[in-house]
């Protein structure tokens, strides 16, 4: 955010930026999804409050979605729909885990998960990973950081782009249960993936607490809806909590959500855009000398080692910026302490200008 800053600073004086650094969707939401927000307002549907919960048609969607995609049973009952999946990790965080609970952190991971513990009164336990083992965790890291009373688990993950394969997700489940830890799963990019599908952690473990939503694969960041599948005895907590919290999720974005189910050829056409960008950029960006690159499995990132361009990646990020117009993440916030040897690049922006950046970042390394 603190770069997003930065570059419209440098927008608004008059120059052009190339956003590489804000994981957001390109284009617009799935064209359902407007027409039916469009029709219920024309409509006078009545846009109140709702079911703490979510709308029961929505829930019900949201089950069937699980059915279809992942051939895994849910009762809709579990789902519960919340404002956008940060709200699911809140939510989730204080109806599963008490005060002082010990949550285990992937590092590199999403810096929401860090800071949403700690703001809760929890601890949030950094699990160091590395490009052995493809940024993802192991049991033996696993095994180094008890007691954990929880573990989050991304896949495909942020900022590395990197997944567990079934196998390995099923063995991370099997982990947890033998251990007593309750397992969170963040599926916020699944549908994004250049290969083989993502995995949902309730094929594994049904009790896992997923957490899902509208704002990567669906398109729908501003719209800030999302849902949860929660164990059954979690769910009077979910409802409480959310009573109390925020009373219920947008009801104009529920009405949207559930029709952007049914809009997957153009959601299916975004990802295929990602999949050309990312082909191009991993062909391209090493000649900028940005040559160590994770394995970009899914989401819309790809996290580079510049270690050997720079030890403190936020001022090379900024000298990049201020030289060449493009914008990135450097990995101090993902990784606050091997961090600045790393930053992001996401590439979910128009083809076109990610082209023009790479191009800008090749000529900037030429004349370096």
């Amino acid at each position: 955010m603190e770069v997003l800053k930065a570059a419209n600073r440098r927008q608004a004086e008059g120059h052009d930026v190339l956003h590489m650094e804000v994981g957001e969707p390109g284009g617009g939401p799935p064209p359902r999804a407007v027409a039916a927000a469009a029709e219920a307002l024309k409509n006078g549907t009545r846009i109140g409050y709702t079911e703490a919960n979510g709308v029961p048609s929505l829930r019900a969607r949201v089950a069937r979605h699980y059915r279809d995609a992942y051939g895994v049973t849910v009762d809709a009952a579990r789902v519960v729909i919340t404002t956008g999946s940060s709200a699911g990790f809140l939510l989730g965080f204080l109806a599963a885990f008490g005060d002082g609970a010990r949550i285990g952190v992937s590092e590199p991971g999403y810096p929401a998960y860090r800071n949403v513990i700690e703001s809760l009164g929890m601890t949030a336990v950094g699990i160091p990973t590395d490009a052995a083992a493809r940024f993802q965790m192991t049991p033996a890291m696993l095994d180094a950081a008890l007691p954990l009373d929880g573990l989050v688990v991304a896949s495909p993950a942020n900022p590395t782009g990197t997944m567990l394969s079934a196998s390995a997700l099923a063995e991370t489940a099997r982990w947890c249960a033998a251990h007593r830890v309750r397992l969170i799963s963040d599926e916020i990019y699944h549908g994004i993936t250049f290969g083989t599908p993502a995995e949902t952690a309730l094929a594994s473990s049904p009790e896992a607490l997923v957490v899902n939503g509208f704002s990567k694969y669906y398109a729908m960041t501003g719209w800030r809806i999302g849902w949860m599948v929660v164990p059954t005895d979690l769910v009077g907590a979910a409802e409480r909590l959310s009573q109390n919290l925020y009373i219920s999720p947008p009801t104009l974005s529920q009405i949207a959500a559930e029709a952007a189910f049914d809009d997957t050829a153009f959601l299916d056409a975004k990802v295929a855009g990602y999949a050309r960008t990312r082909a191009h950029l991993l062909e391209v960006l090493p000649r900028a000398g940005f040559d160590r690159l994770a394995p970009a499995d899914g989401a819309f990132y790809l996290f580079a080692d510049v270690s050997a361009l720079t030890g403190d990646s936020a001022a090379f990020c900024e000298r990049m910026l201020r030289e060449t117009g493009v914008a990135t993440t450097p990995g101090i916030d993902f990784d606050p302490v091997r961090g600045n040897r790393f930053l992001r690049f996401s590439i979910a922006g128009p083809a076109e200008d990610m082209k023009k950046a790479a191009d800008r970042l090749i000529d900037w390394r030429k004349r370096l």
